[in-house]
């Protein structure tokens, strides 16, 4: 067993999981649910695991290159998903939830993608790196979650007006509900992991708090976004359709900042 089996193991699981769930938004039979909650907690044990492995044999944070990066985002978002599953009971969500976790996965799994573990520079030798990218993307995956439940909040409200929804404990005001309690789990993270930490980092790596590295402006705009959220939300009263739609660009611009990035804009920060 090595690293390589773990990650495969746990993305067959992911893709059985959310088979299971897509059986249950179908039949409407609740065990097809929970059994696809059981084979994501089973795939997030052993996509733990996976990480352990990576960071044992390379001696370093298990997310120093993009595929490590999208595993960690992956195991992330699935953990972010058994917290909040175990807490609002959420299951419709599950499997578009699920379908951002494998198309993460197979991104990862992808030719494309450099395996190899390699040394790293000066710069990224630090526990900051730790605390800097663990914590954004834990941020960012709430952010993941809180896209879904907008989503699926604006056809829930669309099909309420209508007079079309159908009988369930999962109404638009409930989806609603759940995105702002993940943006609001979500932004303190990612503002203390993406802003805080990285300054802290960026002084200690090359002497400056700020320097408007492309990562830096793109993970500020998101930041604005969210922060637009909560203050449109908490101040101005703000729900429903319009929150939802924040909470959309918001994590597209999250997106942005981490594909975009490292892809299009180079920078101290990209992956690529």
């Amino acid at each position: 067993m090595n690293e390589s089996t773990f990650f495969l193991i746990t993305f067959i699981l992911y893709i059985f999981s959310a088979f299971f769930y897509f059986s249950f938004l179908f039949s409407k039979k609740e065990n097809l649910a929970r059994i696809g909650f059981n084979l994501a907690f089973a795939g997030l044990i052993i996509h733990t695991l996976a990480l352990i492995w990576r960071t044992v044999e390379s001696g370093h944070a298990p997310f120093t290159n993009m595929y490590e990066s999208l595993s960690f985002l992956s195991w992330a978002s699935i953990l972010a998903y058994v917290l909040i599953e175990w807490k609002f009971k959420i299951r419709k969500a599950g499997p578009y939830f699920l379908l951002i976790v494998i198309a993460l996965m197979a991104l990862a799994s992808s030719p494309l993608m450099p395996k190899e573990a390699n040394p790293l520079m000066p710069a990224l030798q630090s526990y900051w790196l730790w605390l800097h990218v663990s914590v954004t993307l834990l941020g960012e995956a709430f952010f993941a979650f809180a896209f879904i439940t907008s989503i699926m909040y604006l056809v829930a409200d669309s099909n309420e007006k209508k007079g079309s929804a159908k009988k369930s404990g999962l109404t638009a005001e409930k989806l609603d509900s759940i995105s702002y309690r993940c943006i609001s789990i979500g932004f303190p993270l990612f503002t203390l992991g993406g802003l805080v930490f990285g300054m802290i980092w960026a002084y200690k790596a090359w002497g400056s708090y700020w320097s408007w590295d492309p990562k830096e402006t793109w993970s500020l705009i998101t930041w604005f976004v969210f922060a637009l959220y909560l203050h449109t939300r908490i101040v101005m009263g703000w729900k429903g359709r319009r929150s939802a739609s924040i909470a959309i660009i918001g994590f597209l611009a999250a997106i942005f900042t981490y594909f975009g990035v490292n892809y299009i804009l180079a920078g101290l920060h990209s992956y690529a």
